[in-house]
């Protein structure tokens, strides 16, 4: 039997929020990690994770195939965490999580290495949303060149370096009132992200069923209201929760789709709130989930206490007694 210790996983995007987890839980588990990412110089963070030599850092854009091939050489499974938030000149949601999942499954698949593809929660053809219309033509494109891939839709994921709950976070700091895009009513799943980093690495393990969706979501379905409404008892701040009609949402967004940090809202991101972002009965039933991975999810009100708490004005942290 082949030793982890001679299994090069290489991980597409791994310097990234969730790559960072990713990379962790292989390194756990012995596997040699090469992380392909376009800027490996800034990549050094990742080293402290694993034993001297385990992590490899390689120059890949996904937008350029050659450097894909390359990254891919004598690797024996493929990740794909590629994948952004908001377009920004040739960063754009087909070039990035269509075209360029296209090209990694491809060079995967003739290198002969297994594919994981993570996705999202959400991802549907139909939907308003081009992020979401994007990852689900981007699982379509992986099944197309790698029918065996394992494809992991993650609902909305916390955790110390998120762009979730730390934004809200910071955004209750600096403002009296924080709106509710529809009121708050839509229905999200939060997954913690070092959950999700150990459900990858139990995939590549062989834990899981071979070419299927696993959807990845967290022990609680809560609406965005309840989920501000914890940030705000976290951080203990008294703010005003405004209902703001998509209509209006959609308007303001023209205009802060450029502004900086937490203030940023993009027509693209209002268009996501209008549905629920939870796991779906089917993935439930079929048991493609972290519970079907035998991975009992943390909570966002378990975790996001250690490390919201530096939002406080106290700035002091008080673990809550059990």
């Amino acid at each position: 039997m082949t030793s982890n210790l001679e299994t090069t996983v290489t991980v597409f995007g791994g310097s990234g929020f969730l790559g960072r987890n990713v990379v962790r839980a292989l390194c756990k588990r012995d596997y040699r990690v090469r992380v392909a990412v376009r800027r490996p110089e800034l990549a050094g963070h990742l080293q402290p994770l694993g034993k001297v030599g385990q992590i490899h850092a390689v120059q890949a854009n996904v937008r350029y195939p050659a450097s894909v091939e390359a990254a891919m050489r004598d690797s024996d499974i493929a990740i794909n965490l590629v994948g952004i938030l908001t377009e920004g000149g040739g960063q754009t949601f087909d070039a990035v999580q269509v075209k360029g999942a296209e090209t990694i499954a491809k060079a995967a698949a003739a290198a002969g290495a297994r594919m994981i593809h993570v996705s999202a929660v959400g991802a549907d053809e139909n939907t308003l949303s081009s992020y979401y219309r994007s990852k689900a033509a981007g699982e379509a494109a992986v099944k197309a060149a790698a029918p065996s891939a394992t494809i992991v839709r993650p609902s909305l994921m916390f955790g110390p370096e998120d762009q979730f709950t730390n934004r809200f976070a910071a955004l209750a700091r600096m403002s009296p009132v924080l709106p509710l895009v529809g009121g708050g009513v839509n229905k999200l799943q939060p997954a913690y992200v070092a959950d999700v980093g150990r459900a990858v690495a139990d995939i590549v393990e062989g834990n899981a069923k071979p070419g299927a969706t696993y959807e990845l979501g967290g022990p609680e379905v809560l609406t965005m209201r309840e989920v501000m409404e914890i940030i705000l008892e976290i951080t203990q701040r008294d703010r005003m929760l405004a209902p703001l009609p998509f209509g209006l949402a959609k308007l303001q967004a023209l205009v802060l789709q450029f502004a900086p940090g937490a203030f940023k809202l993009t027509p693209d991101q209002v268009a996501m709130l209008r549905s629920d972002n939870v796991v779906s009965e089917a993935a439930k039933t079929a048991g493609l989930t972290f519970e079907g991975l035998g991975i009992t999810p943390d909570s966002m009100e378990a975790i996001a206490p250690q490390y919201l708490w530096r939002f406080r004005a106290t700035g002091q942290f008080q673990k809550k007694s059990a």
